[in-house]
């Protein structure tokens, strides 16, 4: 296995696909990763230099963490104020900032604020602690809403009561479509995202093709990965057509993973969710089917949330619709850096202020 991944980091084949990018460039081009994994591997193997003349590519919103909004924030961290409960979440979003504080603040002046890995671990501290209520913090797209679907379904097989979640998930497609549409930013083609498409496959991208006639490639992480899916839609640029392609066909499946999906509609029904950057996208949010209402965090507990104030100077919103780069940001690096983020695209491993902060 370790030597069939070395070849996704061969030199040689890296070379031939750059030549095959460079053969293929159309001369102009803006190319959107709107994975934030992508994001991270383009930057740590410096991909974004080695693109011929013309051909720019841009960051998009595919970190999960920097496109929850700050009312969602500041949600969440009423809900930690709300007297015997235990917030349960992903470690990036302990730091991220709300408009007057964030969870790591809270558990700071005595909240029990907890990491877990995944919402089964939420679970289980619901089931070690039944005199309390554990609320799971349920950010991310497509690729982590299928174990929440799952967690949820235990939760009511067991009677457990005092379990329940905050759901701010998000779906891919809809932003997607929300970026192309915005005038300021001409996207050529999308690197398609590699994990989100393992679960929802090719398919809910056609429209980018039909629709607008905008190619994308789904591809993989690797440099040999993220360099075959440029290459794919350089030809695809160079022969004037527009399809979604599977460049990462060892871990996508034109279909995706229908046993995920299932899981994800027999609890969640989709909804308008607000998107850091991009606000209100009807269709590309999740709520909590009826069946499954009694675990929605919010309607449990009825937290008081405090007015939602957007931090002073931070560009995180034009980040992540692609129209600025983290480095044209004023206060990048003089202000906001990964010890005082100002706002959420410096704090998340994922987000691209972090990666340029990193690698450039």
């Amino acid at each position: 296995m370790e030597e069939e991944l070395a070849r996704f980091k061969d030199p040689v084949l890296a070379r031939r696909m750059l030549d095959a990018i460079a053969a293929f460039s159309p001369g102009e081009a803006v190319l959107m990763e709107v994975c934030g994994t992508h994001t991270v591997s383009i930057a740590r193997s410096g991909i974004r230099d080695l693109m011929p003349a013309g051909v720019r590519l841009a960051s998009g919103p595919g970190c999960p963490v920097c496109v929850t909004s700050n009312s969602d924030i500041d949600t969440v961290i009423a809900l930690a104020r709300v007297p015997e409960v235990i917030i349960a979440t992903f470690g990036d979003m302990t730091r991220v900032p709300g408009s007057t504080s964030s969870l790591l603040k809270e558990q700071a002046d005595g909240r029990d604020i907890r990491i877990v890995y995944s919402p089964l671990d939420a679970l289980r501290i619901a089931q070690d602690n039944p005199g309390r209520e554990v609320v799971f913090v349920g950010v991310g797209f497509e690729t982590t809403t299928p174990l929440v679907a799952i967690a949820v379904k235990r939760a009511l097989e067991e009677g457990l009561e005092n379990f329940s979640v905050f759901a701010a998930h998000k779906n891919m497609p809809g932003a997607i479509e929300a970026i192309i549409a915005d005038p300021k930013l001409k996207v050529s083609a999308l690197i398609l995202p590699g994990h989100v498409s393992t679960i929802i496959g090719a398919e809910p991208y056609r429209f980018l093709a039909e629709k607008y006639g905008i190619p994308g490639v789904i591809t993989g992480f690797e440099p040999v990965d993220m360099l075959q899916g440029i290459a794919m839609i350089m030809r695809q640029l160079h022969e004037g057509r527009a399809a979604i392609e599977i460049a990462y066909a060892r871990g996508v499946m034109p279909e995706g993973n229908p046993v995920a999906k299932a899981a994800i509609d027999e609890v969640f029904d989709t909804c308008t969710a607000t998107w850091r950057g991009l606000g209100p996208i009807e269709g590309s949010g999740y709520r909590l089917r009826e069946r499954y209402a009694g675990f929605d965090a919010v309607s449990k507990l009825r937290p008081q949330v405090e007015q939602t104030r957007e931090p002073k100077g931070c560009r995180c919103g034009d980040i992540l619709r692609g129209i600025m780069r983290p480095d044209e940001c004023p206060l990048f690096r003089r202000v906001c850096t990964p010890e005082n983020p100002v706002g959420p695209c410096m704090v998340s491993s994922e987000g691209s202020c972090a990666a340029y902060f990193r690698y450039y």
